[in-house]
This record gives structure tokens, C-alpha cells and sequence, in this order.
């Protein structure tokens, strides 16, 4: 009895999120904020920031720069 009520409650949850998505929606999941992986450019914008406020680089194969920003 407790194994039907556990499988109709996964059931349940596994159906419910099966959903259509109309054309006029589907805009919102190709917004960039939902990407896995950021954008190359932002990506690389993000490294020199880190590197330069830490005042070291390399470890990533990028060439060492002092921490005044001029890699």
C-alpha cells in the first residue's frame, strides 16, 4: 500500500513538469541569463578583473602580469 502511494506521489511529480511552452514564451528561455556556460568575451572580461584585484595571474596557462591591469 505504501509502495503505490509512493510511486503515484513520483509519479505525479515527474508528469507535472512536462509542459508545452508556446511560441511567444520560449523567448524568455533563450534570455543569455539562463546559459550554463558564460560568454567567452564576459568570461575572459572576468578573468582579467580577477587577476588584476589579486594582484598575481597565471595557473591557467595565461601569461603572469603585474596587478596594474597591462597583461
Amino acid at each position: 500500500m505504501i509502495a503505490r502511494v509512493v510511486g503515484a506521489c513520483v509519479a505525479v511529480a515527474l508528469l507535472g513538469a512536462c509542459a508545452t511552452v508556446p511560441q511567444n514564451r520560449r523567448a524568455h528561455f533563450a534570455d543569455p541569463m539562463m546559459q550554463l556556460t558564460p560568454e567567452t568575451l564576459d568570461a575572459a572580461r572576468q578573468q582579467k578583473l580577477y587577476d588584476t584585484r589579486e594582484g598575481a595571474a597565471g595557473g591557467d596557462g595565461a601569461p603572469a602580469g603585474g596587478g596594474c591591469g597591462c597583461q
